[in-house]
């Protein structure tokens, strides 16, 4: 495999953990919304990666690709207050089914990967200077 296949692959784990990032980004900034129905409230999203095994058109081989963000199939909170200015006609009130905790965990991650994988192309870069050096 080339340092150039490697900085491909690379570079495509680093854009799928970019749009990891931004979903989970996403997600804690709606966590507080509420609505007053199931259709209007904000639902939690999640990328769905898929592995380059094959060379495909603008694709290394080897590699990640986004195939979809999907939304959670988790219920959304019901909660009765019937005080509340969105409140339906039975006094509930609806909130998203994004799990705070879940969510900081699944940041860490993605940003350790996309740290790992900075990694990765720094080793690289490195070595082809290294191997540039040794023809002087």
């Amino acid at each position: 495999m080339s340092l150039f296949n490697t900085m491909s692959i690379s570079g495509s784990a680093m854009h799928a953990q970019t749009v990891r990032l931004n979903t989970i980004a996403s997600n804690m900034a709606n966590v507080d919304s509420i609505s007053s129905n199931q259709e209007d409230t904000f639902r939690s999203k999640q990328p769905i990666f898929e592995a380059v095994l094959q060379g495909e058109r603008g694709l290394p081989k080897g590699g990640v690709r986004v195939l979809d963000i999907t939304e959670n199939p988790q219920p959304l909170v019901k909660e009765y207050l019937p005080n509340h200015p969105m409140a339906n006609e039975e006094g509930y009130i609806f909130r998203p089914n994004v799990n705070v905790v879940e969510e900081m965990a699944n940041m860490m991650a993605a940003s350790r990967n996309y740290e790992t994988n900075v990694e990765v192309l720094n080793t690289v870069k490195q070595l082809a200077l290294r191997t540039i050096q040794l023809g002087k």
